[in-house]
């Protein structure tokens, strides 16, 4: 099932995508239940982002290739860092570049999705409290890294596109393909076979200090590749049966300030 959130006349929605038809999903994270009535087509309704965390945790430096080309050292546990639910944008929605940063980077990740409470779970036990799986970009102000800590650097407005939707049939998240597109032209290719810590790995070592509720994220790490992107520039990650999460870039100057009501 390809879960969507929607906004119609101003209310936002969830439902569930069948063919080119969006249906209503009546139940919640933990039980989205059989889909209802039409809504409408897909590409005629605004899609928000697909969940609405009260908690984002990330993974860094968690994909082999991204380790050796930036010549860090072999991660031993998973190196964690949060990012703010304000930073949270969905399909289509501006990324706004801040006045003050000067490089802006995309990273192209998996988002997990939490379906029911998770708290000390084990590695071999990570499908039974996830929802799904949906595509995510973990900007960065590369500038801003400088402050020690990764508070501004990753949780500005805008700074986690999340969507296009949550996909529940993902048999094997440890072989999906990740593309990254800038201004269609590949600048992130790799696979999360790639990956230091797979998906049960980093929520049994997360979920040991950090109770995650259902509809909270967990990023899984960003392929090598990682670079700037500059207002006007148009982001795509794609991930193997999952889909595409489409995303541009803007200054101050021609931000939409409405973004940050999404």
């Amino acid at each position: 099932m390809r879960i969507v959130r929607y906004c119609v006349e101003g209310r936002a929605g969830r439902g569930a995508v069948v063919g080119d038809l969006v249906h209503q999903l009546p139940g919640g994270n933990a039980d989205p239940g059989p889909p209802g009535g039409v809504v409408g087509k897909l590409a005629d309704l605004a899609l928000l982002p697909p969940c609405d965390p009260r908690t984002i945790v990330c993974a860094g430096s968690n994909y082999a290739g991204q380790v050796a080309e930036k010549g860090r050292p072999w991660p031993t546990q998973p190196p964690l860092f949060l990012k703010a639910p304000n930073a949270i944008v969905g399909p289509d929605a501006d990324i706004l570049r801040p006045a003050e940063v000067r490089r802006l980077e995309y990273e192209g990740e998996l988002a997990v999705v939490i379906g029911r409470t998770a708290r000390n779970v084990p590695a071999n036990c990570a499908t039974d409290v996830v929802l799904g799986y949906t595509c995510a970009n973990d900007v960065t102000a590369h500038d801003w890294r400088a402050d020690g800590q990764w508070t501004r650097a990753k949780s500005a407005d805008t700074f986690c596109p999340l969507g296009p939707w949550i996909e529940t049939d993902v048999p094997d998240p440890s072989a999906l393909r990740i593309t990254t597109r800038l201004g269609g032209q590949v600048v992130q290719e790799g696979s999360t076979s790639d990956m230091i810590f797979g998906v049960g790995e980093l929520l049994a070592f997360v979920t040991r200090w950090i109770t995650l509720e259902p509809g909270d994220v967990l990023l899984t790490g960003s392929p090598a590749g990682v670079g700037p992107m500059v207002p006007g520039d148009a982001v795509e990650v794609e991930i193997s049966g999952i889909g595409t999460l489409r995303n541009t870039v803007v200054g101050p100057d021609n931000a939409d300030e409405t973004v940050k009501e999404q």
